[in-house]
């Protein structure tokens, strides 16, 4: 049998063609010369977004109503927002049996532990990158958050 020689060009090329290709995996044999590739790609996971039921011919749409009231419920949002930096849970305090972080009215200084984010079994403590008064809390304790979600207003 023969041995294949490849030039480094040649498995440059290879790699290339493998990484674009999509596959995990690849194993190039001839004689005692082998080439194998793989790769770790991420499962892709496709979401659909819901359908609208299918509405009866000659029945009026109902949408016009729905459509105003989140703009009635989105109010104005006046100083310092603290945003979720990851999806999860929020916790206010360390334990359920400790008292929360922090309370509306109460003065936080830049790098005080404001409240938990639990993500994958991970409790992830959010400090504050301001100093002022907690005015407004937004999410409630044990509720899910996403990332980028305002959790509370300093002032």
């Amino acid at each position: 049998m023969s041995d294949m020689k490849l030039s480094l060009d040649e498995i440059r090329g290879l790699m290339e063609s493998f990484s674009s290709s999509g596959l995990t995996s690849f194993t190039l044999r001839d004689g005692n010369f082998e080439l194998s590739f793989a790769s770790e790609k991420p499962e892709q996971v496709y979401v659909c977004p819901p359908t609208a039921a299918p509405v009866a011919p000659g029945a009026a749409p109902a949408a016009a109503p729905a459509a105003a009231a989140p703009a009635e419920q989105k109010e104005e949002i006046a100083g310092n927002v603290v945003k979720s930096p990851i999806v999860g849970t929020f916790y206010a305090s360390a334990a359920p049996d400790k008292p929360p972080y922090v309370t509306v009215g109460k003065e936080v200084s830049e790098g005080d532990v404001l409240f938990i984010i639990e993500s994958m079994k991970l409790m992830n403590e959010v400090t504050s990158e301001f100093s002022g008064t907690v005015e407004k809390i937004l999410v409630q304790n044990g509720q899910a958050v996403e990332y980028g979600q305002p959790i509370m207003i300093i002032r």
